[in-house]
């Protein structure tokens, strides 16, 4: 087994919390003020398995530099690990959500001893230890150093997982002090655990990714990466991932396009945009599967952050899509659903997860259970919009309720305040 290292600190740039006022109201962000009042000066350490490449690493960057604003100490620490740890912990993240393969005795005990080794290099104390997703859960067990209370949140759907994992993680889970699950229906059901709490996540508004783009920079980029921005575009934003079915959207363009004279849509294009993150293996072979599928059709883009298409490609995508495809087999939250209807494009979701909370049927996008009504939703939005364009203004408000970041910190905060009674 190669070498492990241990836990590697994250710096964030700082952000204003008044800056977001314009965006939520001063009321808002006067509430959440005085939710933090009591935790000014606590330390809080967020530990996850990457700091790019994927939506936990992007809330972060967000939550951390505005409860820093708000005069909490909010550190953020990234394991190291072997290529065979991220084996592992893509084996726990797919059977957690239900896939039926099964853990070595050797795979869980590489998982253990690149935990064991990530723990023992943490020896500052802190009020509050935030331990997101299954790659580090079972740091709890092997701590050496005095700490407060520890906090496990889940991003995925745990609610029918494979049992020989469940079983292997769920002791770790009771040590917690709270869990924070995104809905309730992830939680497996008869799972007692402490301080269960419900947290959606969302999106920074301001961050480069969310903020304004005008149509003439967006069109710019659209050519330069081999899109006709005067022809209909649809485009699917996510990991390359099963969950994600990469492969499916290409079906819906497929069907879509082979009927276009019939339906009266013409010149259709499809995007697929995909990050790659080192905690993820398995996305280059799925990013494979996708090439070989898509064969030599130049309406059909495939990129990645490696084609430089970071946060401005994607934010660029976001706008210049008449439709926004998030055919999801599972789903923790769908960050992408909420970062297309900021942007005003409707949105076409599995109907599963936390997709199911953000798209709000036929007022600003559809939920779908299969290819073929994806196909139907797809070309509806296609052949009517200005349907398309009330949807995905009503998408906007829906997400500047729920889904900004201004709303997610106070949760967390809330919980903060409640753990320190």
């Amino acid at each position: 087994m190669s070498q492990m290292g241990k836990l590697q600190e994250f710096r964030i740039l700082p952000k204003s919390v008044d800056e977001y006022i314009p965006v939520v109201g001063e009321e808002r962000i006067n509430r959440l003020k005085e939710i933090a009042k009591p935790l000014r000066g606590k330390k809080v350490l967020n530990i996850n398995a990457t700091a790019y490449g994927g939506g936990v690493a992007e809330l972060l960057k967000t939550q951390i530099a505005i409860m820093q604003d708000l005069g909490l100490q909010v550190d953020w620490n990234v394991l190291t690990a072997p290529p065979e740890f991220y084996d592992v912990t893509k084996l726990f993240h797919n059977t957690m959500q239900g896939d039926l393969k099964k853990a070595t005795d050797e795979q869980k005990q590489i998982y253990l001893e690149t935990v064991e080794a990530n723990a023992k290099s943490l020896v500052e104390n802190y009020d509050f230890v935030v331990i997101h997703d299954p790659q580090p859960l079972a740091m709890i067990n092997y701590m050496t150093a005095p700490t407060g209370k520890w906090i496990w949140r889940c991003h995925i759907d745990t609610s029918t997982p494979n049992e020989d994992t469940w079983n292997f993680l769920y002791p770790y889970m009771q040590n917690y002090d709270a869990v924070i699950f995104t809905l309730e229906e992830f939680v497996k059901e008869g799972a007692k655990l402490n301080n269960l709490t419900f947290i959606p996540p969302s999106i920074d508004p301001l961050s480069p990714k969310n903020s304004y783009m005008a149509e003439t920079e967006v069109n710019n980029l659209m050519r330069n990466f081999n899109v006709d921005p005067d022809r209909p575009l649809m485009c699917q934003v996510s990991r390359f991932d099963p969950w994600k079915d990469p492969l499916g959207v290409i079906d819906v363009y497929r069907n879509i396009k082979s009927n276009q004279m019939k339906n009266n849509i013409s010149g259709l294009q499809l995007a697929l945009i995909g990050g790659m993150a080192n905690d993820d293996p398995e996305g280059w072979s799925i990013y494979d599967k996708v090439l070989r599928k898509a064969g030599e059709d130049y309406d059909l883009n495939i990129y990645t952050n490696f084609h430089n298409v970071g946060d401005i490609g994607v934010k660029a995508f976001q706008y210049a899509s008449d439709v926004i495809l998030q055919k999801s087999l599972k789903e923790g939250f769908g960050l992408t659903v909420s970062e297309a209807l900021w942007k005003g494009t409707p949105v076409i979701g599995g109907n599963v997860g936390g997709i199911k909370i953000q798209i709000k049927d036929g007022e600003n996008g559809f939920l779908v259970n299969n290819i073929q009504e994806a196909t139907e939703k797809t070309t509806y939005l296609l052949q009517h919009p200005a349907e398309a364009k009330k949807m995905g203004e009503a998408g906007r408000e829906i997400v500047r309720e729920q889904f900004l970041c201004i709303r997610e910190i106070e949760d967390h905060l809330k919980l903060f305040n409640k753990l320190s009674q």
